[in-house]
């Protein structure tokens, strides 16, 4: 089937084969080129997106009109738009692939079916919500408390994986910083 998304949910939940099987009726596999939207602004948040190979980025536009990224997702990582997806409401948000990707979807009502077909998917997801918020919090404490040197410090030590795959002005916008001081803290690193 997909081995990134099942050993992603078997390290937090029991899964057997017949578990396994009926998980393939809830999943759209989608194969992205490099910059290809699964959303743009405006439109409603259809589907719950896994990163079977590639990466992706979430963004939004700011009042002077550059992009301010919220979030990376390489492989075995989720996205969503959790506003728009719950709520059934147009998006603030842009998700697009940083890369080639092969993604797995699952749209709204085929999630709210798999949750009440296999519970052990709804301990997953509370699992993995658990894991993201404590995450974002993290981030958001990093940010107050770190200096803009020690917090793209710890992001590249972290996360060496998105250095190499994600472009620099990115990097430098998920974590508040313009493409020139990367810049700089590159070149003094090394």
């Amino acid at each position: 089937m997909y081995p990134n998304f099942i050993s992603h949910i078997r390290k937090y939940v029991e899964l057997d084969d017949h578990t396994v099987a009926r998980l393939n009726q809830y999943i759209s596999p989608l194969k992205l080129k490099r910059k290809e939207f699964l959303l743009k602004e405006g439109q409603i948040c259809q589907s719950i997106y896994f990163v079977e190979k590639g990466c992706l980025r979430m963004y939004f536009i700011d009042d002077k009109l550059n992009e301010q990224i919220t979030q990376f997702a390489l492989e075995h990582w989720w996205m969503v738009d959790h506003f728009s997806f719950q709520d059934n409401k147009p998006s603030s948000y842009f998700i697009q692939t940083i890369e080639k990707s092969e993604i797995l979807a699952i749209n709204t009502s085929s999630f709210e079916s798999m949750l009440r077909e296999l519970p052990q998917m709804e301990r997953y997801f509370r699992i993995i919500m658990q894991r993201a918020l404590a995450a974002a919090q993290l981030r958001n404490k990093y940010m107050y408390e770190m200096s803009k040197e020690e917090f793209y410090q710890h992001f590249s030590t972290s996360f060496p994986e998105f250095a190499q795959r994600v472009p620099q002005y990115m990097i430098a916008s998920y974590l508040g910083l313009t493409p020139q001081y990367v810049s700089e803290l590159r070149k003094k690193k090394l």
